[in-house]
């Protein structure tokens, strides 16, 4: 997903620090939504399977969204 029109990384990363509260979700959320890697990649780094990225990322990006 696209950080919507208007927001810059430095808000979505400030919005992620404050709602994301598991470190490792947050680093997952920084890495997809800020630098823009791939679900397969981001599975390999942290070592889950494609189905628990994608299941951080969804909800995450909902939460940090939501905020912004």
């Amino acid at each position: 997903m696209k950080i919507p029109e208007g927001i810059t990384t430095s808000q979505v990363a400030a919005a992620i620090e404050e709602y994301i509260f598991s470190a490792r979700d947050r680093a997952v959320l920084k890495r997809r939504l800020i630098d823009g890697i791939c679900f397969e990649p981001l599975a390999e780094e942290f070592d889950m399977s494609v189905r628990q990225i994608k299941d951080i990322v969804y909800k995450g990006q909902d939460k940090v969204f939501r905020h912004l």
